[in-house]
């Protein structure tokens, strides 16, 4: 599933790309491009549970602003999100890309997938995912595309 978002991701949001097609026609053209119907579905589901994060009021931490609030993992979460995942995660809110109510969005959407622990680099490609649907935070969207894309210079302590 992961792979169907990554594809969809680069494909019509890297590229500035207007994604106009209906599900149907989404789920043929990825159909055509080798992705299996269940993958599919799950992905679809996924991205629309994204879009509703922004919509409803199901999800009560998108309308709370915790500042001085530390987040708590439950088991499930540390299982999906390793050490190096949690650090990142906390160390993106402390420069302010994300939010409490993003990095909850993020979390959310990390449950949903299916497989193995994330790993590190997946994690910086669901953060910017959320943080692409999120409306607001441009600013943060871009900061986050330079920690994806750019090479660290010298070395790293």
């Amino acid at each position: 599933m992961f792979d169907i978002l990554m594809y969809l991701f680069e494909t019509y949001v890297q590229s500035d790309v207007e994604l106009l097609l209906d599900r149907e026609e989404l789920t043929e053209e990825l159909s055509r491009a080798g992705f299996k119907s269940e993958e599919i579905g799950k992905a679809l589901i996924w991205i629309e549970k994204l879009a509703a994060l922004q919509e409803g009021t199901d999800q009560p931490y998108l309308y709370t602003n915790p500042n001085h609030s530390l987040r708590v993992y439950t088991e499930a979460e540390q299982i999906r999100l390793d050490t190096a995942c949690r650090g990142f995660l906390l160390f993106l809110e402390q420069i302010q890309v994300l939010s409490g109510e993003t990095r909850e969005m993020v979390i959310d959407r990390v449950m949903e997938l299916d497989g193995e622990p994330l790993s590190l680099d997946d994690l910086k490609w669901v953060v910017l995912m959320v943080l692409f649907n999120a409306p607001g935070n441009e600013g943060a969207y871009r900061q986050m595309e330079d920690l994806v894309f750019e090479e660290p210079e010298g070395m790293i302590h």
